[in-house]
């Protein structure tokens, strides 16, 4: 199993330390969130509370990963990066797919997409997309996005998107994997077919535990059990050597992890976060990763 170093949440001056601190610690990948704005009020619940509620304040930062990303791979040489989950389903493909290639031509091969739908009303309204397409529109954009990170002349003629025969320039030498989020039925046929990898929320092992023979079905379904497929997850009830077997066990392949909340101290502080980096990095990313 590989380890990722999630960044949740974080000010903006966290993440260049922490990105060299999880490259010098052994970590393969760092996993950067995103939100675009804080609607004051949301007509919809926040579906990964018990209680409907947002867990963040307004005023929280969210970093935009197209942003962070190509700082902290600036700074690094070998530690690779992905969105979890970049919102798709508010965001023209053909714009994601220009950012996305650009980015990863500049660090080549250490550039994943984790995609996912939006669950904000305003979010889609604000910014002028249908929610109720919202899936269908993110089927069709993973493969316009594939199509043209290519980087040869290419066309699509799809239910909510078309475009004539185009081509984008620069791109990277290998494909951008793709991951797709979300625990849904729909959400996990996506990812069965489409995809290159699912990732979970931030759920109890218990509940990736549910979920991942389904993904097996519905891969078999679609014809994919052969192709490789990763599965990360960040699982809230996970926090020693065993439980982290029992995740690879189970079929994970990447755990998400924030160590310094596996200690006490302040887990605001850049400091804290960086020897929780070292820390975790020396007892389990060094004897633990494949």
């Amino acid at each position: 199993m590989k380890f990722s170093l999630a960044l949740p949440m974080l000010p903006p001056h966290h993440f260049i330390p922490l990105a060299q601190a999880a490259e010098a610690a052994g970590y393969g990948s760092i996993a950067v969130p995103e939100s675009v704005f804080f609607p004051e009020e949301v007509s919809a619940e926040y579906p990964y509370s018990s209680d409907g509620g947002r867990f963040w304040a307004a005023e929280t930062p969210f970093l935009d990963p197209f942003v962070a990303i190509p700082a902290m791979a600036a700074v690094t040489e070998r530690i690779s990066f992905f969105t979890n989950v970049l919102k798709l389903g508010i965001r023209d493909p053909l714009l994601v797919a220009k950012t996305v290639s650009s980015i990863a031509a500049l660090a080549d091969g250490r550039l994943g997409l984790g995609v996912g739908l939006s669950w904000i009303p305003e979010e889609f309204e604000w910014l002028g997309k249908d929610m109720r397409t919202r899936g269908a529109r993110t089927n069709e954009a993973i493969e316009i996005i594939r199509l043209v990170c290519t980087g040869e002349f290419v066309e699509f003629h799809g239910k909510h998107y078309e475009f004539g025969r185009l081509m984008v320039r620069p791109v990277p030498t290998l494909p951008i994997p793709i991951y797709v989020g979300g625990l849904s039925e729909p959400g996990l046929k996506r990812a069965a077919r489409l995809a290159d990898g699912w990732i979970s929320v931030a759920n109890t092992s218990a509940e990736v535990a549910e979920v991942l023979p389904r993904l097996t079905e519905l891969r078999a379904e679609y014809g994919r059990s052969d192709v490789p497929f990763e599965i990360k997850a960040l699982c809230t009830d996970v926090f020693d050597q065993a439980g982290f077997e029992r995740m690879a066990e189970m079929g994970v392949t990447e755990a998400m992890v924030c160590p310094w909340y596996f200690r006490p101290g302040d887990t605001s502080a850049l400091e804290q976060q960086l020897d929780s980096v070292a820390w975790f990095g020396e007892d389990f990313v060094s004897k633990l990763s494949d």
